[in-house]
């Protein structure tokens, strides 16, 4: 599989025009954009908007959703592959560096945006209204680009690209609660994802439900799911797994015919004090506590 370390190899072996920065490049593309028609990792982050007519896009493994015109988000060192791709209009790459960030805070920040980590149709769809304000701040991006480099260069580009960022985290929550109401709560979802789980036998055999492998039942991306389900509410994914199976548990400890650490090991849990520890965290006493207070 192609690695690409440095933008300048990209750009040749794509036939693009060599990159005005060693450290970051804008690309426009009209009607086609090829990168190689072959799977491909980097050392880059890639911000691309696109609408498509013909072709696919595969990240992490899945086909990107590209309903619309849409925003992809891509990190360092992920797998990306552009297959036959055609565009309904122009679209733009934006290729970042991670040495370009350096020194600056969006080195930090740019972590706590998971759309990065999003995978199979999980792609930001946009209004008009969105398309224009992104379109917009790409054209500042491109306009410091390509003008003479000085000691504010990077630090104007890094502003506009930390807005496009910004707009793209308000924009998803958008997303998620239109999205939500066409395709029905997805807390239901994996409420009925979890009580599978219980209800198959998986505890004993796989042990305790993680986010990734509810997310997997439900066609999303951990991240994706989280940031759904915090939407939804209020809480993330690993928050409502605890939720649920400390509620199974309390249900469990009502009955006299078991210890808690029977009702611990046969809800996955192979540590006690983990469940313990999980159990007071919830309720504000131990399991033992509780199960006392029934007695009593």
């Amino acid at each position: 599989m192609q690695h690409y370390k440095n933008l300048a190899d990209m750009h040749r072996a794509n036939g693009f025009p060599m990159p005005e920065n060693p450290l970051i490049s804008i690309y426009r593309c009209t009607n086609t954009c090829s990168l190689g028609g072959r799977e491909f990792t980097s050392d880059f982050y890639m911000i691309g908007f696109k609408k498509l007519k013909s072709g696919a896009i595969m990240y992490g493994r899945t086909r990107y959703d590209h309903d619309n015109g849409s925003m992809m988000f891509i990190k360092p060192r992920q797998i990306i592959e552009f297959k036959s791709v055609e565009f309904e209009e122009d679209a733009f790459m934006i290729f970042i560096h991670e040495d370009f960030l350096n020194g600056h805070p969006l080195h930090a920040e740019i972590n706590k945006y998971a759309y990065f980590d999003y995978e199979a149709n999980e792609a930001l769809h946009l209004s008009p209204r969105e398309e224009e304000i992104m379109w917009d701040l790409f054209y500042k991006i491109d306009t410091e680009y390509r003008s003479n480099t000085d000691e504010y260069s990077r630090d104007i580009m890094l502003t506009h690209i930390d807005s496009m960022l910004k707009y793209s985290q308000r924009f998803y929550k958008r997303q998620f609660i239109n999205r939500a109401e066409l395709s029905g709560k997805t807390v239901s979802k994996f409420n009925d994802a979890l009580a599978a789980y219980f209800k198959n036998g998986l505890l004993l055999t796989q042990g305790l439900p993680t986010v990734n492998a509810l997310a997997s039942q439900l066609s999303l991306s951990s991240r994706y799911l989280s940031d759904m389900l915090k939407q939804e509410t209020g809480k993330t994914a690993i928050e409502l797994i605890h939720i649920y199976l400390v509620n199974e548990a309390k249900n469990r400890l009502k009955g006299d015919g078991q210890s808690v650490s029977e009702i611990a090991y046969e809800l996955g849990f192979e540590n006690l004090p983990y469940f313990s520890r999980l159990f007071k965290k919830e309720t504000g006493i131990s399991p033992n506590q509780f199960k006392k207070g029934l007695v009593n």
